[in-house]
């Protein structure tokens, strides 16, 4: 597995933690990782695990805004924890990291809903973020 992909999984882990709990997102981290010990985790897959982590949460106003401007019927809180993490690292990506292609954040993102949420959410979580990346280019 490529490293960012990685990087990509453990993020959306972390990320529905916190959604879940509420937890500061520091403490998730640091939580993450002790139980988590591995002695094949590259620093460069945690350093742009904190990176995504850090930056959905602390533009979480503006990303769950962008979101729930293209979830036609959709509230940001009835959407599955999943898929609304799994879209929130993406927007995340597509608008404060340019130098990741925003067709590579979607792809990385429609590959996650299809391997934790399913083929329909992956669909959606498509076509919420194609909306995103058409108006954001």
């Amino acid at each position: 597995m490529r490293k960012r992909t990685r990087s990509r999984e453990f993020a959306l882990q972390i990320l529905y933690q916190i959604d879940i709990t509420g937890w500061d997102y520091k403490d998730s981290l640091e939580t993450f990782w002790n139980f988590n010990p591995s002695a094949d985790i590259d620093d460069n897959v945690k350093e742009f695990t904190a990176l995504i982590v850090a930056g959905v949460i602390k533009n979480l106003k503006d990303i769950d805004d962008k979101i729930s401007s293209f979830a036609e019927n959709w509230h940001l809180k009835r959407m599955a924890v999943v898929d609304r993490n799994i879209m929130r690292m993406a927007c995340f990506e597509m608008l404060f990291c340019s130098d990741i292609p925003r067709k590579v954040s979607i792809n990385e993102a429609v590959e996650l809903a299809k391997k934790y949420s399913g083929v329909e959410a992956a669909k959606f979580v498509n076509g919420i973020l194609d909306k995103i990346k058409k108006v954001n280019q």
